[in-house]
């Protein structure tokens, strides 16, 4: 529940103050006012026409203030009267009243008396000030950053939960910083024997893969401050904030070593210097040059360790890399298998699992996933099986939420014509026909004609064996061969073409480029043509020198035309040799939209697929329908056997 705030009703109240402090002072004005001379109220004194007065005595101005009602008067009608303090009033009204039956009222002078005078004249003033105050007090909490331009956005966190148990999948990774963690326990062991630690470790690896993580692992471990800052928090439009910002950021941390500063995305102030495409000594530049001051002026066992992140080591700046900056750099890659399995387990804590769940079967059909891939591959799991009504999460909800992750979410309201379902289904089939008949390719896992994303459909395939480094040339032959499979079906088996290859293409095509021109794998021989480019940013794609003539440029796009001709031949010789299971997968395809592994195995041993598990389906159904469930005909089998259990155990 949100707590109340009371705070956030002051100007409310303020305003109500000063919105009843009027209405009191000056009144609503409702009444009609006749204005009479003092010789015309002495007569209708006399006559006995004057019902009521109210008398007020204004030194300052020397006159009697009279008010009051005559009897001709209606309930909103009143006079007013003006007389001189010079004139005997006080004595004339009073020899009127002892012989007339009129309500004689004297008021109070707000000049003579205090608590109104404070009322009027002091309480507005006070009510200003506390406007004033609050309204300046909103201002500089909104503008604080902008008052202090020069301190450090550094946070001060308290990482004394994460523990290296919390971080699975980085043995070699936690190895290489357990030495800063004894460091900044026993840095008396290390200064005995003259020993430098590394006063800068760069963690560089692809986004997810745990690289905060790990630091704040590392805080947690050594329990020492711990403070954390964006690259991007140094950058300001004003010049020389950044450069403020990196002093007093070091500042701080020497008065609370032994210590840890974690800058995340470093790349973000840490870029090469002077090639930019304007050049120029700019804020970032500035930014960057007080960083390396700073680490350069803090002694070898201050007991400083500066930790920073990025996914674009090859846009840093050398002198930052140099050794006594950034000694040491950890580089913390994708998971492998028994990784994955690790990071699974941990993430896996606290979710409820169907007993067919395998999480390691799950871990060898992950192949490149990270470690938040991994987590938002469990949560999505989750919340589909809270969506299902489901009480524990199925190997259903995983399959559905790695498609999500790696798609995005299945466009179910799309509906296809008969014609383009079939062309999905014979382009698909004709990717994993080639994928289970061609020697170097990889295993098909799956095959769907469910729109997801920009894709019509897809054919999941996965490598048999996992690879962390090399990859054959026989290996890049069959990717490429797999991917012109569903070209060559469509015109093999439609006898027509469709744009539905264009991304297959587009990555034939770079595979094909990557073997002339950077792996030496074709006639050219083993040199490298090009190398990988640069960011724009960088300012070297504009002038950048061709290292080859154009006569090589042609026999380049020679190759690649020839690598692509050849493995679209294969991919044809491969698919006229297999024609019936083409269309015996599309046909399933067009039935069912999704076809499994162990049925795509049987439908390549037996030639179908076997009719028990629509036999059991009709089943269940059955006995729905006599048990009362609402909806049993759109439910899964899985789905079916949980409302049948639930309602036989009520």
């Amino acid at each position: 529940m949100k707590k109340f705030n009371a705070r956030q009703f002051i100007p409310y109240f303020v305003l109500m103050v000063i919105i009843a402090v009027v209405l009191l002072t000056f009144g609503i004005n409702t009444k009609n006012w006749n204005k009479l001379t003092y010789n015309e109220l002495i007569t209708e004194l006399s006559q006995g026409n004057v019902t009521e007065i109210v008398t007020e005595e204004h030194k300052a101005d020397g006159v009697y203030y009279i008010t009051g009602k005559l009897k001709s008067y209606g309930n909103n009608d009143y006079f007013k009267v003006y007389a001189p303090l010079s004139e005997n009033v006080q004595e004339e009204l009073t020899a009127y009243y002892q012989n007339s039956e009129f309500k004689w009222e004297v008021s109070t002078n707000p000049e003579n008396n205090s608590f109104l005078l404070i009322l009027v004249n002091v309480v507005p003033l006070v009510i200003m000030a506390v406007i004033a105050f609050v309204l300046f007090s909103r201002l500089s909490g909104a503008n604080k950053g902008s008052m202090d331009f020069g301190k450090s956005r550094a946070k001060l966190v308290d990482e004394g939960g994460k523990k290296f148990k919390d971080v699975a999948g980085l043995d070699e990774e936690k190895e290489e910083v357990e030495e800063l963690i004894d460091f900044l326990k026993n840095p008396k062991k290390y200064n005995k024997m003259g020993a430098r630690i590394p006063k800068g470790v760069l963690l560089v690896g692809p986004p997810g893969t745990g690289k905060t993580l790990l630091a704040k692992a590392v805080a947690g471990e050594a329990n020492v401050p711990f403070y954390y800052i964006s690259g991007s928090d140094f950058v300001e439009l004003f010049v020389g904030v950044g450069a403020s910002r990196v002093r007093d950021m070091f500042k701080q941390a020497k008065h609370t070593a032994p210590c840890l500063i974690f800058i995340d995305e470093i790349d973000a102030v840490g870029r090469q210097r002077g090639t930019g495409l304007g050049g120029g000594h700019d804020e970032r530049e500035q930014t960057l040059n007080q960083l390396l001051t700073e680490m350069d002026g803090f002694g070898a066992n201050e007991g400083i360790i500066v930790i920073a992140a990025t996914n674009r080591p090859d846009v840093l700046d050398p002198a930052l890399l140099r050794p006594g900056r950034f000694d040491r750099q950890v580089t913390v890659s994708l998971p492998d298998q028994k990784a994955r399995k690790a990071i699974l387990d941990v993430h896996a804590k606290g979710k409820i699992f169907d007993k067919s769940v395998n999480l390691e079967s799950l871990s060898k059909r992950t192949p490149g996933f990270s470690g938040a891939d991994l987590e938002n591959l469990l949560n999505e799991s989750a919340l589909l099986a809270v969506r299902r009504n489901k009480p524990a999460i199925t190997m259903e909800e995983i399959d559905e939420a790695t498609d999500r992750v790696l798609m995005g979410p299945a466009k179910t309201s799309r509906k296809y014509s008969d014609k383009e379902k079939m062309l999905v289904a014979i382009h698909e089939s004709g990717h994993a026909v080639v994928g289970l008949k061609l020697k170097d390719a990889e295993d098909v896992h799956k095959i769907t004609i469910i729109p997801r994303g920009q894709a019509g459909g897809y054919t999941m395939m996965l490598p048999p064996e996992e690879k962390m480094v090399v990859t054959t040339k026989d290996e890049l032959l069959a990717r490429i061969t797999g991917l012109l499979g569903g070209r060559v079906a469509e015109q093999l088996f439609l006898g027509e073409i469709t744009t539905g290859a264009s991304d297959d293409f587009s990555k034939a095509t770079k595979i094909a480029r990557s073997m002339v021109t950077r792996y030496g794998m074709s006639d050219l021989g083993p040199i490298e043509l090009e190398e990988q480019s640069e960011g724009v940013f960088l300012g070297r794609d504009y002038n950048k020198n061709r290292d080859f003539s154009d006569a090589v440029a042609l026999e380049i796009d020679k190759e690649v035309q020839k690598i692509i001709n050849s493995c679209y031949k294969e991919t044809t010789r491969i698919l006229k040799e297999n024609e019936k299971l083409v269309k015996l997968i599309a046909n399933t395809l067009v039935e069912k939209e999704t076809i499994t592994k162990e049925e795509i195995e049987e439908l390549v041993t037996t030639g179908k697929l076997s009719s028990s598990s629509d036999e059991s389906l009709k089943e269940l159904k059955e006995e729905a329908k006599e048990l009362g469930i609402k909806g049993y005909t759109k439910m899964t089998k899985e789905e079916l056997e949980n409302e049948i259990k639930n309602s036989t155990e009520k």
